[in-house]
């Protein structure tokens, strides 16, 4: 008798690597996690062996561990293969590992909107450190951005309110801007006792620039007690959530119909209860026949089901999967 087919599904994220072995069947035989997956910082054969500490985790402590060298496909959807280049190297240093007879790699957005959607089709946009979206038609085609930062365009994330923050309370220290508690929240996250310092410790090299993520609960918290500056940014946020969601439903001709916006990422899972009500009424206006859904699994499934998807696997695999994370099969 002939054994089930192996998925090896891969979510490798700015903060987290999580992967999951999965039979054609829906079966979770092991599953993992290890630390950060930064190709463009670390590089490439870095970053996968980051992906090979987890599997060796989730190997270990399986209860009847998997032969690994089984693994059909290797479905790998990974923080930095934002471009075609980018996937094809991550896809090359995987199959070079022999880590499965196949590999398909995308960018992770594409995890979260199989993860959240109820089809294999419709667009997500995840807003954690940094922000991107993605989108796929019904008939295959996609809808995806660069997502290289401010250099294609992008504002958005932790990061981005983080340095937005940043100047708007040098501003308002020096005079130049308007009076903001951001700027008692930067000085007390960081411990220092100007703004001017802080940045003094940026520029020459003593605070990484990335922590200013940090801030992000700190600036909702102010909006949510109504200080304006921090208000602006949390409407600027959702302009930015909205357009990109918009656009991607534009190019795939999916605006005049119905169609899932999967949000995900911890600035738009957490529901604020001021950047919620902003995202509804954008979407209302802009999209009327969008349906938001905060994603309630986390991204690893969308990678499996991705997965299975490929190896042609029945609905009953993909409602077993889904239900080994808590969540039903969609209707």
């Amino acid at each position: 008798m002939s054994r089930p087919r192996l998925v090896l599904a891969v979510d490798g994220g700015n903060s987290k690597t999580d992967v999951a072995l999965v039979t054609e069947e829906g079966e979770v035989l092991a599953s993992g996690r290890s630390g950060p997956f930064t190709p463009q910082s670390s590089g490439v054969p870095a970053a996968v062996d980051v992906v090979e500490d987890a599997l060796r985790l989730a190997l270990a402590a399986a209860p009847t561990p998997p032969a690994a060298s089984g693994v059909d496909l290797v479905a790998a959807y990974l923080a930095g293969a934002d471009l075609p280049v980018e996937e094809e190297a991550l896809a090359a240093e995987l199959a070079a590992r022999g880590l499965g007879r196949d590999v398909l790699v995308r960018n992770d957005t594409f995890a979260l909107l199989r993860a959240g959607a109820s089809a294999p089709w419709g667009v997500a946009v995840v807003c954690g450190a940094g922000i991107n979206a993605v989108g796929v038609s019904p008939t295959g085609d996609m809808a995806r951005f660069p997502a290289l930062g401010r250099l294609s365009g992008d504002w958005g994330g932790g990061q981005g309110i983080g340095e937005e923050a940043l100047w708007h309370a040098v501003r308002a220290e020096d005079g130049r801007g308007v009076p903001t508690a951001l700027t008692s929240l930067i000085t007390s996250h960081f411990g220092t006792s100007t703004v001017q310092e802080l940045v003094l410790a940026v520029h020459f090299g003593q605070v990484d620039e990335d922590r200013l993520h940090e801030l992000a609960p700190g600036v909702f918290a102010a909006a949510s007690a109504g200080d304006a500056v921090a208000v602006a940014l949390v409407e600027r946020l959702a302009e930015e959530v909205v357009t990109m969601a918009e656009v991607c439903l534009r190019r795939l001709g999916l605006l005049d119909r119905p169609a899932e916006v999967v949000l995900g990422g911890g600035l738009l899972t957490a529901r604020d209860p001021l950047l919620t009500p902003l995202l509804e009424a954008g979407f209302a206006m802009r999209a009327p026949m969008a349906e938001p859904v905060v994603a309630e699994v986390p991204p690893i499934v969308g990678a499996a089901l991705n997965g299975l998807e490929r190896l042609g696997a029945p609905d009953a695999a993909k409602a077993r999967l889904r239900s080994r994370y808590g969540q039903p099969a969609p209707a």
